[in-house]
C-alpha cells in the first residue's frame, strides 16, 4: 500500500518538473540578433515572426543587401536579453527597410537619453528606426 503513494509522488514531480522546464512556444521560435548604429554602440533586438528572421540572416550570409536597418515600435523598460539599455523593439513589429522618414531616427544613445520623451514629438508612436542600424551576427538565445 505504501508503494501507490510513492509512486503518485513520484509521478507528481515528474509532471511538476516538466512543467517547470517548459518554456513558451514563441520563445523557440524566436531569434537573437546583435546590432549597431552610426555611434557603434550595440544592443539586441528578439525577432520571432518566421520570415523576419530568415530576412535577418540572409543579411548577416551575405545573401541579400535589401532592407538592411531595424524598424519597430520601442516599449520602453529593459529585456533581459537587451539589459545595457532601457528600452527594447516590441518582437512582434520587428521589420526591416532601406529609407525611413526623419521622425524615427535616433541613435542607440540618444534613444536612452530622451526616452521620458519617446512617443510623442520624439519617435511618435515608439516607432524606432537607426538609419544607420545593422546586424552584426545573431547570438545565442538567453
Amino acid at each position: 500500500m505504501r508503494r501507490l503513494p510513492s509512486r503518485l509522488g513520484g509521478l507528481a514531480a515528474a509532471a511538476m518538473l516538466t512543467v517547470g522546464l517548459a518554456q513558451p512556444s514563441q520563445a523557440a521560435d524566436s531569434a537573437y540578433f546583435e546590432f549597431t548604429d552610426i555611434t557603434h554602440e550595440r544592443a539586441i533586438v528578439r525577432i520571432d515572426d518566421p520570415a523576419t528572421i530568415k530576412h535577418a540572416r540572409d543579411l548577416i550570409s551575405g545573401e541579400t543587401d535589401e532592407r538592411p536597418h531595424l524598424l519597430g515600435r520601442i516599449v520602453k523598460r529593459q529585456a533581459d536579453y537587451n539589459p545595457r539599455w532601457s528600452f527594447h523593439y516590441n518582437p512582434d513589429t520587428v521589420q526591416f527597410f532601406d529609407y525611413g522618414i526623419e521622425v524615427c531616427d535616433a541613435s542607440l544613445p540618444y534613444v536612452e537619453d530622451h526616452l521620458d520623451e519617446a512617443g510623442g514629438a520624439f519617435l511618435p508612436g515608439l516607432v524606432w528606426c537607426p538609419w544607420t542600424s545593422r546586424l552584426i551576427r545573431e547570438v545565442p538565445a538567453p
